[in-house]
């Protein structure tokens, strides 16, 4: 659970004076009293990292102080991290009592943002901008929301103000520069992610960006900073990770390869994440039974027959980035980004809490009408991105575990599967910060035996779905831009139009890690990359096994 303490706490409880000796026969403490020093102690477990007890004095409250609005705040503030959907309905719950208060919605909204929910955090972030205009952390919320939301340039005065309330926040010149790099002004990323550096504000983070805004060609200045960075015997994990991946995408870019991937396995060490294989393989072995033909031929009927949502799905690095652009550069489709709904729709379901056998009889037991009701907020929420447009792209990669639900929920949707030569992606992977949710790429071993089962997962899909997903080969692709843009935008069942072969010049924002190779015309660098570095990578060859193209 999260430690994060309540902000300015003594503005919502009551403060008092010292205790004095009361009489034998004094009052006890009224509701709100008992209320008041219950929540004092759960912020001082809180504090001690005793959430369990301090979850349970929060309940105390509620029990008899129904709807008690910091009680629900507090039971947020414990959620974050472990269960955000739980975390978010008690900051709304919050909200709903205390309206007024800035800090409730700031906390709705960046619980809004954590799950992916752009729309409902400008809401919130918004309304605390509104009730504080000083809040630097709703400010910078507000313009990463917008940014999620392929808004990046309403994103910029919000940070230029929070750049003027205080310059040393550590959201805000690594926030502006990310605004700025999604919407292609390099330039101007550098300068500021140069600022943070010059002032000493999250360094690990702004070298790793800052290297990423160009390739280099001879050795840059950055590379000695970087390595005197990592000599500091007190720097944190996260910012060693992050500088360990910086001086490696230098030294990539230099040819330096086996320097290159000693940094790359150092950053992962940094990192810690870890990954339980045989939980993943489990869960793979309950799709493949759960999702057989007899119970997609009971659900056939359901959901909805709409046409407008376009899944781009496939592992990391796999192209689904590009491919998305030069889906969007037709003028009858958007690209929505990478959408978290899907995977609340499928939890709601059941998928993270049910056991197979309980999860298997909720579908079976799913009404047309359930399902219809199900596709229906998947699709309210798809057509705030782009209420005209005739397909809408969700390019989420990790979407690939979810195929089932889409072929139940919309049998008439697009699924467009990006696979590309497998030991290039795995490599493109590793290569990268990832965040903690892709613990999988902790070492080269433990990703080569993710692929495995990615791959499984995959061939059950095309087994029980036979003729709808299309499979997109990046290095199809890469050697014959136009055939196969083609063949994605008759997939799609949209007329040819020129504009998707100037893919680079489709003005939108775009968040991935990809966002500075597709705003390039197509390249083939990236084509059998991994063999530079074949000396350093044979334990994720020996995992790939027969999907590794040696």
């Amino acid at each position: 659970m999260s430690n994060r303490l309540p902000p300015a706490w003594s503005k919502h409880i009551k403060s008092r004076p010292a205790p004095k000796v009361q009489p034998p026969k004094a009052k006890p403490p009224s509701r709100a009293q008992a209320d008041d020093m219950l929540l004092r102690q759960a912020l001082e477990l809180q504090q001690a990292k005793r959430l369990p007890e301090a979850e349970e004095l929060c309940h105390r409250v509620l029990a008899r102080t129904p709807n008690h609005p910091l009680s629900l705040y507090i039971l947020g503030t414990l959620g974050l991290g472990i269960d955000d959907e739980l975390a978010l309905k008690y900051f709304a719950r919050a909200v709903s009592q205390t309206p007024q208060n800035p800090y409730f919605h700031l906390s709705l909204g960046e619980a809004g943002l954590k799950l992916g929910d752009s729309l409902l955090a400008i809401r919130h972030l918004q309304r605390a901008c509104e009730l504080k205009p000083d809040l630097v952390e709703a400010l910078c919320g507000l313009a990463r929301a917008y940014v999620n939301f392929d808004k990046a340039e309403m994103a910029l005065p919000l940070y230029e103000k929070a750049l003027k309330i205080n310059g040393d926040h550590p959201m805000v010149r690594i926030g502006l520069a990310g605004a700025l790099a999604s919407l292609g002004r390099m330039d101007e990323t550098r300068a500021y992610l140069n600022q943070a550096i010059e002032r000493r504000v999250d360094v690990g983070a702004a070298y790793n960006y800052l290297v990423d805004t160009q390739k280099f060609t001879e050795k840059p200045a950055e590379l000695d900073s970087i390595l005197r960075e990592l000599s500091n015997p007190r720097l944190e994990p996260v910012a060693a990770s992050q500088l360990h991946h910086a001086a490696g995408k230098v030294l990539n870019d230099l040819e330096r390869y086996d320097e290159a991937m000693d940094h790359f396995q150092k950053a992962k060490k940094a990192a810690g994440h870890d990954f339980d294989l045989e939980y993943y393989r489990r869960s793979v072995d309950s799709m493949i039974e759960i999702f057989s033909p007899s119970l997609l031929e009971a659900k056939a009927g359901h959901g909805s027959p709409s046409e407008v949502p376009v899944f781009v799905l496939g592992m990391p690095r796999s192209g689904t980035t590009l491919t998305e652009q030069i889906c969007a550069s037709h003028p009858d489709v958007h690209g929505a980004g990478e959408l978290t709904k899907l995977r609340r729709i499928a939890n709601s379901m059941g998928f993270r809490t049910q056991s197979d056998e309980d999860l298997r009889s909720s579908i079976m037991s799913m009404t047309r009408d359930q399902s219809r009701a199900l596709a229906e907020e998947y699709l309210s929420y798809l057509r705030q991105h782009a209420p005209a447009a005739l397909r809408i792209v969700d390019k989420m990669p990790h979407n690939f575990e979810f195929i089932g639900v889409i072929g139940i929920l919309f049998p008439h949707a697009r699924i467009i599967h990006c696979r590309r030569d497998a030991i290039d992606n795995c490599v493109s992977c590793f290569v990268l910060h990832f965040t903690k949710d892709h613990g999988y790429n902790a070492d080269l071993e433990t990703l080569g035996l993710y692929y495995r089962e990615y791959d499984r997962l995959m061939r059950h899909w095309n087994k029980v779905f036979p003729g709808r997903i299309f499979e997109s080969r990046y290095e199809t692709l890469i050697a014959d831009q136009e055939a196969q843009s083609r063949r994605l935008i008759d997939h799609l069942g949209l007329p040819w139009d020129d504009s998707c072969l100037r893919f680079f010049e489709k003005d939108r924002s775009v968040n991935t890690p990809s966002r500075w190779q597709v705003r390039q015309p197509i390249y083939t660098s990236s084509v059998k990359r991994w063999k530079k570095y074949e000396s350093t990578i044979q334990p994720l060859i020996h995992a790939l096994g027969d999907l590794a193209e040696l």
